[in-house]
């Protein structure tokens, strides 16, 4: 097995964290839960508080973020045009919903954003624990099973599943984004701050934000869409905003392995994204809350014993 110079990861394990942070980032189950809780459950010793982790995972979010990018840049190559052409008229015509949603995810951007640079590090240094975060992934599951509780019982269910019902078979990106734009502002800066639950390792950033968007009206597949849409420029940006500890001195060591990483989590990513998009036009958020209170308290009992 080939070593990392300076640090403990191995490209082995780059690998496998790759993997399972390019699935568990686009499934509702977190992320930095499971690369908290899963090298202690592998026996690895790796410190994930330490700067060199961080910078590892730096490269392997980035690559989530590019696959998102790619997967959906029909989508955002008409919000773009949508932004651009509501600033040059300096209103958002009604007849434009990609400038709405442009204008929409920037609203749901920011709050997260400001949340994130102001509690990401206090948050992770007491928190980044495989107990804690196996403790939080149990509160993610129950998150997810009160977002589909209160979806069925929210205002306008029934008519909502009656729409559904009658929506033709085939449909366009257009027509779903057309559904997205409109969400009123209220609802996109509550969904766009719920993002910042998964500065907690085990509280899933897209699992927030789908079930924030269920309650608010829309259809699994549309809030599937939506939390992908709204997870990209969030990944990215801190991606990017870290990214010079990587090729600093912090990275010394990792780099190769975080190279290595960062393409397992890209190809998971996309098979990830792919996956969900169907699978939320007929599924729920059920089995994946079951899953992750299942394997929280799995979890607790391994540390305990």
């Amino acid at each position: 097995m080939i070593v990392a110079a300076a640090h403990s990861i191995t490209y082995f394990q780059a690998i496998v964290i790759g993997l399972i942070q390019g699935i568990t980032e686009l499934f509702p189950i977190s992320s930095l839960g499971h690369a908290v809780i899963l090298p202690k459950l592998f026996g690895w010793d790796l410190n994930q508080k330490e700067p060199y982790f961080l910078a590892f995972l730096v490269a392997t979010h980035l690559a989530t973020a590019l696959v998102l990018l790619i997967f959906f840049i029909r989508e955002w190559v008409r919000i773009i045009k949508g932004l651009g052409r509501s600033l040059r008229d300096r209103q958002i015509g009604a007849a434009h919903p990609d400038a709405r949603l442009a204008w929409l995810l920037l609203v749901g951007t920011i709050p997260a954003g400001l949340l994130g640079l102001l509690f990401e590090h206090p948050l992770r240094k007491l928190f980044a624990n495989p107990s804690a975060a196996a403790v939080f992934l149990i509160v993610n599951g129950l998150i997810l099973f009160g977002a589909e509780w209160l979806r069925r019982r929210a205002p306008g269910a029934e008519e909502r599943a009656d729409e559904l019902e009658r929506r033709p078979e085939e449909e366009t990106d257009e027509d779903a984004e057309k559904r997205l734009a409109t969400l009123g502002w209220k609802e996109a800066v509550g969904v766009g701050a719920a993002q910042a639950a998964a500065l907690f390792p085990g509280i899933s950033r897209s699992g927030v934000t789908m079930g924030g968007s269920l309650f608010v009206g829309l259809t699994h597949e549309d809030a599937a869409r939506y939390a992908f849409l709204l997870a990209t420029p969030i990944i990215g940006a801190a991606a990017l905003l870290k990214l010079p500890d990587l090729f600093g001195s912090t990275g010394n060591g990792v780099r190769g392995p975080a190279l290595a990483g960062a393409l397992c989590a890209g190809v998971a990513a996309w098979f990830s994204v792919r996956f969900l998009m169907r699978y939320f036009e007929t599924n729920r958020l059920t089995p994946f809350a079951v899953y992750c209170v299942i394997a929280g308290l799995v979890s607790l009992i391994i540390f305990a014993v």
